[in-house]
């Protein structure tokens, strides 16, 4: 009987805990607002415009957009993005090609002009707004793993 309430005690004592840990992950991302209310939406922050190339994370990451798209047009009859980055247009624009992979179609053999499934960028693509991130995010690419691996942090 007491090494059932000692159980009962544990469990009752792991749900508080892990309640109150909850609670404090969401108030981080919704401030005061109680779960059971919808809360004010944040102003817009405002969209990073650089001709910088963000640095990717991951292999197969598409590239973020470093400029305001604000205005485009994507969608069936038009894609503003393809005044740039088409491959006619890279020369005078100074935009970077679209990739080879936008020419395939879903059995791997090129086209002259891009896929269907790859003409609305925003699928993969994404611009960048200049915020505060808010969670920490400790994430370590790759790279810097293998580098802290090695012996004087030199990679082979």
């Amino acid at each position: 009987m007491m090494k059932n309430i000692r159980i009962v005690v544990l469990a009752l004592l792991f749900a508080a805990g892990s309640t109150a840990l909850m609670a404090q992950t969401y108030s981080a991302l919704r401030g005061a607002t109680p779960l059971d209310q919808e809360g004010e939406a944040p102003r817009m922050a405002p969209t990073r415009n650089t001709s910088e190339r963000e640095i990717r994370n991951y292999p197969e990451q598409p590239p973020l957009i470093p400029h305001s798209i604000d205005g485009y047009q994507v969608d069936l009859n038009g894609n503003k993005c393809l005044s740039c980055h088409a491959r006619a247009r890279t020369g005078e624009s100074q935009a970077p090609m679209l990739s080879i992979t936008h020419f395939m179609d879903r059995d791997g053999q090129f086209l002259a002009s891009v896929s269907p499934r790859r003409f609305f960028c925003t699928q993969c693509h994404v611009p960048q707004q200049e915020v505060k991130a808010p969670v920490t995010n400790d994430f370590v690419d790759i790279d810097t793993l293998l580098s802290r691996a090695q012996p004087g942090g030199r990679r082979r």
